[in-house]
Parts: structure tokens; C-alpha cells; sequence
């Protein structure tokens, strides 16, 4: 595996990490409430779906095979750096609670 390639999948792994970490023992209510939180799951977002753009330029055949998901979430991120007025709260909640996770066992089996 590429140098590179192992720096953006441990970006990956990363930020998914960061996210657990933040929305561990937080409810939606929560994370409604608290600006910094999330600002700051965004940004790890935006980290994570730049990561597996560049990665999509390196080897799109295995991205595809190992992360299927991988358009959606790079689309996704390009909704919260370029329609940031647009974002959906509970769509961003669900995707930490419930995706991110997932996404962590991808990147560590790639």
C-alpha cells in the first residue's frame, strides 16, 4: 500500500475517532445545543471526505470495493463546505451516531 494512501486512510480512522470521541454520551438534543460540537464534527467531515476524494484519485477500484459509500460521503462533505446554510442537523447526527462507526471498521480492514 502507498504512503500516501496510508496517510489518508489513518486521516480517516482519525476523524472518525474524533467524532465518536465528541458525541460520546450526547444526545441530538445536545448536540443541537452546542455550537462547538458541531462545528466541530463538520470539520471532521470535511476531513474525512476530502480524504477519500484523494484517495478516489490514488485507487477508485478499491475504494469502491472496500467503501462503497464513498460518492455520498465525499458529497456530503462538499454540502457542509459549500452549502453550509443548507446543512441538515439531524441527517449530520445520524451519520455520527450510526455511519461513522461503520466507516471506522472499513478503513481499518482496507
Amino acid at each position: 500500500m502507498p504512503h500516501k494512501t496510508r496517510k489518508l486512510l489513518l486521516d480517516i480512522s482519525l476523524s472518525c475517532q474524533e467524532i465518536l470521541d465528541f458525541i460520546d454520551g450526547k444526545s441530538f438534543e445536545d448536540f443541537q445545543e452546542d455550537r462547538m460540537l458541531q462545528l466541530a464534527i463538520e470539520r471532521e467531515f470535511e476531513i474525512i471526505g476530502e480524504a477519500l476524494h484523494r484517495l478516489s484519485r490514488i485507487d477508485e477500484a478499491t475504494l469502491a470495493k472496500k467503501i462503497p459509500e464513498y460518492r455520498k460521503i465525499i458529497d456530503f462533505r462538499n454540502i457542509i463546505a459549500h452549502g453550509y446554510d443548507i446543512i441538515d442537523e439531524a441527517a449530520m447526527w445520524d451519520f455520527a451516531v450510526n455511519r461513522v462507526p461503520e466507516l471506522l471498521d472499513k478503513v481499518e480492514d482496507y
